[in-house]
């Protein structure tokens, strides 16, 4: 799985934004906003992690049980593909 290339992470303040660039600022409106795990995943994701990867990170960063880093990584990945923004 890979994030679409004309999608940028970028920390504001203390949040995370997702903002489209390119030609996909016509097609794309607003921003996504996400927490400090969303943007270590959307991290990941923008190298092509796949999905054991992604739990082993998520297992190594955080305390979370891997029931827990599954549920919660199969949640994110549902929105970013309701958003579109995976290749």
């Amino acid at each position: 799985m890979k994030i679409k290339e004309d999608f940028l992470l970028r920390k504001v303040a203390d949040s995370y934004v997702v903002v489209p660039v390119n030609n996909l600022t016509l097609d794309f409106n607003g921003i996504i906003n996400l927490n400090e795990t969303g943007a270590f995943l959307f991290e990941l994701l923008q190298k092509g992690a796949d999905m054991e990867e992604l739990v082993q990170k998520m297992l190594d960063e955080y305390e979370v049980t891997r029931d827990k880093a599954e549920n919660d990584i199969d949640k994110f990945i549902k929105k970013v593909k309701d958003a579109d923004i995976l290749e």
